[in-house]
Parts: C-alpha cells; structure tokens; sequence
C-alpha cells in the first residue's frame, strides 16, 4: 500500500493530464505531512522548467531547509529535476516507475540520496498511453525532439 504523499503527486499528475498537460505529479512531505504538491505545467503555462518536482518545490515555496523532507513523484527524475533535489539536499525520492523512462537514479544515488521506487502499475500505465498518444510533445518534454520551434 502507498502513503499519502504519493497519491498526492499521483492526482497531481492526473490533474496535469486532464488540462492537457503531461501527466507526471509531485509531492514534498515533511513529518508525514504534504507541504506542496505541483505538476508538470510546461504545456500549460508554456515553461520549459516546469516539470513536476519543479512544480511542487515551487508550490513549497521558501523552506529553510529541505534535509528532512521527502519528494514524492511519479516518474523517474530527469537531469534537471534530479540537479535541484541535490541542490536542496532532499534526502529521499520516492518514484512511482521508472519503466517509461530512466531518469537519474545513479547521479541522485552517488550523492546520497535514497531512491525508493514503487513500480506503480497506474503510473506505468498512464505514462505509456501518454508516450503512445503524444509522442511529439514527450519529445520535446525530455529535449528529444528534432525540430527546433
């Protein structure tokens, strides 16, 4: 059974896909409890940084410290999001499935950083119908697509 800090970026990541967006959810969690929680919002708010984890620390807002917090997301991170959890020093990454798409867990593991991975059937689920269905726009999402536009 998952915790409520993963749900929590889990109906993120299915907010994000029902306006449109790409379907990847974050939560940060501090003693149990949900801080923030964010989505990814580079399709709706036209921000190419605005990836889940991105989202959610954003939601967070100012923290003295982010050492005994967890971030919860449904996908592996990417580079991007992966520099900013060791930038802040978050501890532990809970990820909802890694099977979509590999992330960073080497570079976040070499620092320290715990990385739980849940294997969550729903997100795998979600995150393949979303490649299939918009393959262009998961393209540009992972700075894999061949078009500059």
């Amino acid at each position: 059974m998952t915790d409520h800090g993963f749900e929590a970026a889990y109906r993120a990541a299915q907010k994000s896909l029902g306006e449109g967006g790409i379907p990847i959810g974050a939560s940060l969690v501090r003693a149990g409890q949900v801080i923030a929680t964010g989505h990814n919002e580079r399709v709706q708010q036209g921000d190419p940084i605005a990836h889940g984890e991105m989202s959610a620390l954003r939601a967070a807002g100012r923290q003295g410290s982010y050492r005994d917090t967890v971030l919860y997301t449904t996908l592996a991170p990417c580079a991007m999001c992966t520099g900013t959890i060791i930038q802040f020093k978050i501890p532990k990454v809970v990820v909802g499935e890694a099977r979509t798409f590999p992330g960073e867990f080497d570079l976040l593991r070499s620092r320290g950083v715990e990385v739980v991975v849940l294997d969550d059937q729903r997100c795998v689920d979600m995150m393949r119908s979303f490649q299939r269905d918009h393959a262009e726009l998961w393209a540009e999402d992972i700075a894999e697509h061949d078009e500059a536009t």
